[in-house]
């Protein structure tokens, strides 16, 4: 990864192929890493995210499927990615130690990411569920549980990224989404900060959607180019 770009991903949230193409193409002169989703890749699979990734000058590939599953079919699963070469793949922290372990032997190359506590539950929301209602907690217990079992990357909210990079070893990469730029939209969100609050607490890579797709404007491209290389600006890291 060029060390130039700015540590973030952009989360092509989009049913259309040719437009999640030219995001790509634009975003990745200036930022380190695309980010594709279950939304995405089941319409389009493996192809759909080469065709994306052709137009990426190069940026790292973050693959988030969130798999959750027995430990067999997450490993198969994450063999039938393996082509693709993603520098990240999620799975859910919750699957436990063997499905994490049988993710990470599948795709050594990749750092298997684990996903703790998603940034769209509030306390209130893990509580009915019967989950503990300390986010910081449980995200903290379910981070060291994966990272035992061979996580090299885990997700977690701005909120608790400053206790866990205190906690676990450097090498392992804290991805954060829930960041939004100031004066942006929480949307469906509920644990929220700046970028640049998650950057200084320790995140490697934060993760930004919907505050730089909806520049998009397709007869005028710099818009979204102009407000990205704002957003970066803001967060003071180029």
């Amino acid at each position: 990864m060029n060390s130039r770009l700015a540590p973030i991903a952009i989360a092509l949230d989009t049913n259309d192929l040719h437009v999640a193409k030219q995001w790509a193409g634009i975003s990745s002169l200036q930022i380190s890493t695309m980010k594709l989703g279950l939304e995405f890749f089941t319409r389009f699979g493996n192809a759909g995210v080469t065709e994306v990734m052709q137009q990426a000058n190069n940026a790292q590939l973050f693959l988030d499927l969130k798999l959750h599953d027995i430990p067999n079919t997450v490993a198969g699963a994450a063999q039938s990615v393996a082509s693709l070469k993603p520098a990240y793949l999620t799975v859910h922290a919750s699957g436990g130690a063997a499905m994490i372990a049988a993710a990470a032997q599948a795709l050594p190359e990749t750092r298997v990411t684990a996903v703790t506590v998603l940034t769209s539950l509030s306390a209130e929301d893990l509580n009915l569920m019967g989950f503990p209602p300390d986010i910081a907690l449980l995200t903290k217990n379910l981070a060291l549980s994966a990272v035992a079992a061979g996580a090299r990357a885990i997700v977690c909210s701005p909120h608790e990224v400053k206790e866990l990079r205190e906690v676990l070893p450097r090498e392992i990469h804290l991805l954060t989404p829930g960041v939004r730029p100031p004066g942006s939209a929480s949307n469906d969100q509920e644990r929220v900060s700046t970028p640049a609050e998650a950057l200084a607490h320790g995140a490697d890579l934060v993760v930004i959607g919907r505050p730089i797709t909806l520049l998009w404007n397709p007869h005028d491209p710099r818009q979204m180019s102009d407000g990205l290389a704002s957003i970066i600006e803001g967060i003071k890291i180029l």
